[in-house]
């Protein structure tokens, strides 16, 4: 039996994680990345003369990557050094209003009893419970599966599973069913921010994210070496089983011939056959027509949902002082609802910005160094095309943002060479088609899920990983929909007689 070939467009981890499972079982494959390095959104830059994460900072759900790398007949500790934080992170409001949660509920709920009140830590207990409820009703119906339909996802769930799926509360917003847990507004603030992991306005996202508060609390981690080196060690995973990974590399078209995928041309003019092409990059770029005309079709034509949230960020090696930083941070606006409304509404940078500030080199014990790694970030809008931020609206975004960190206490000296600033252009111009939105399309509305595209697309031989397929944005996530498109294309192959190649069989073309 000949070797089956495959392409993989893009490194980033859903890209790589169906690189590495393809040739664990035997497949031949090519990877093109156009960036100089693995990792995709999850990317390491410089500031200050020092590497920094600039992407996802947040580890959760190590047992996918378990799974992952046992399937690649490897064991993921031996690969990726990572140490559990009892601080899942420190939110702040002002210099005096602060509050810790942690990887054991009971000390988070005594910290809630503490900072506000026993009704609200009570109402924490029951929001613990709720969470988790709706991760366990869709973690293997919907997060796990193949992109379902609502009628797939209730046939799935069986009669048994009909009264679990009504209590995920899908038709209501976030924001609504947080205050039957909370009357505090700091802790509905707090528990609705989970909905910007997922690049969405807790205002305007189901209840059903509150899954991701359970996810958290069930574990973070700390990457040694940076969330990067994930990246890097499953790249280095993928060639170890045989994939060969081309970075400085861009595609240029996915060929089709016969109604199928059949390979993709490069930039330099370089064809690639193959029997099958996974495309690890914004679904976005196939509608436009970035990657050909032909690949327009394997997406259906509805329109495109709204834009995730798109940032502002500041990589930087600085001085810090007063507030006692952990290695997750959130200091929150005081109005969250202007807030988004700035941001969805009136397409603009927020008045009055929530920050976040990775402390990149601390653990749960307060250690400060003369200088420290940091990476904060705004929440912003993805670029309009009718209108970008002036450079004077970021200058505004920049000072907001460092003088409301000096108010909750937080003092950060850092030369103006050693800040490493990105924007929604930027973000725009690293990933096309995105438009700068990081997170794929908003989760907004019941529907959103399942408007998002799964693993397999319309034209034969093509397949979607990352976060702008299902199950959605985030490293876990991404890594879920890498394998499901693995899984996807080897069943297909499996199914259907061989082809005969369109193009001269072999790798990379000699220039």
């Amino acid at each position: 039996m000949r070797t089956h070939r495959v392409v993989v467009i893009g490194a980033g981890i859903g890209g790589l994680v169906s690189a590495l499972l393809l040739s664990a079982r035997g497949f031949d494959v090519t990877v093109l990345e156009r960036a100089p390095s693995p990792g995709g959104k999850m990317r390491e830059i410089e500031a200050g003369g020092v590497a920094l994460d600039a992407g996802p900072t947040v580890m959760t759900m190590r047992w996918v990557f378990d799974q992952i790398f046992d399937e690649a007949d490897a064991d993921f500790s031996d690969r990726v050094k990572l140490l559990r934080l009892e601080t899942l992170a420190r939110h702040a409001w002002s210099e005096s209003e602060r509050l810790d949660l942690f990887d054991d509920p009971a000390r988070s709920f005594d910290a809630i009893h503490a900072f506000a009140s026993k009704s609200e830590a009570e109402g924490f207990a029951r929001f613990c419970a709720r969470a988790r409820g709706i991760y366990e009703t869709l973690r293997d119906s919907f997060i796990l599966a193949q992109r379902p339909s609502p009628i797939d996802l209730v046939r799935r769930a069986g009669v048994s599973g009909l009264a679990n799926l009504t209590r995920i509360s899908p038709f209501a917003s976030m924001w609504d069913e947080l205050g039957k847990y909370f009357r505090d507004p700091r802790l509905r603030q707090l528990f609705g921010r989970y909905a910007t992991y997922c690049g969405s306005s807790p205002f305007l996202a189901p209840a059903t994210l509150m899954l991701v508060a359970h996810v958290e609390m069930d574990g973070v981690w700390r990457v040694e070496g940076g969330m990067h080196r994930l990246a890097v060690a499953l790249a280095d995973l993928a060639r170890d089983r045989g994939a060969r990974i081309f970075y400085g590399q861009n595609a240029r078209r996915i060929l089709v011939e016969g109604g199928r995928a059949t390979g993709v041309e490069t930039d330099q003019g370089e064809i690639i056959s193959a029997d099958a092409v996974v495309m690890n990059g914004d679904a976005g770029a196939l509608r436009a027509g970035l990657l050909g005309a032909p690949a327009i079709a394997a997406l259906n034509s509805a329109t495109r949902a709204q834009p995730s949230l798109s940032a502002v960020t500041f990589a930087m090696r600085a001085r810090v002082g007063g507030f006692p930083l952990a290695h997750h941070n959130v200091f929150f606006s005081r109005d969250y609802r202007a807030e988004f409304d700035d941001i969805f509404h009136d397409r603009r940078l927020p008045r009055a910005p929530t920050v976040y500030v990775c402390a990149q080199d601390r653990g749960d014990e307060d250690v400060r160094s003369s200088d420290e790694r940091l990476f904060a970030l705004v929440n912003a809008p993805a670029v309009d095309g009718a209108r970008e931020l002036s450079t004077e609206e970021l200058r505004q975004c920049e000072e907001r943002t460092f003088r409301f960190l000096a108010h909750c206490g937080l003092d950060i000296q850092a030369p103006r060479q050693a800040i490493a600033r990105t924007t929604p252009k930027d973000f725009a111009q690293l990933f096309p088609a995105t438009g700068g939105a990081i997170y794929g399309q908003a989760s907004h509305g019941w529907m959103a899920s399942f408007t998002r595209p799964g693993s397999r697309t319309l034209l034969p031989g093509l397949y979607l990983a990352g976060g702008s397929a299902h199950p959605g944005p985030g490293v876990p996530m991404a890594a879920i929909s890498g394998r499901l498109a693995a899984k996807s294309l080897m069943a297909d192959l499996a199914s259907t007689r061989p082809l005969r190649r369109a193009a001269i069989a072999g790798g990379m073309s000699m220039r």
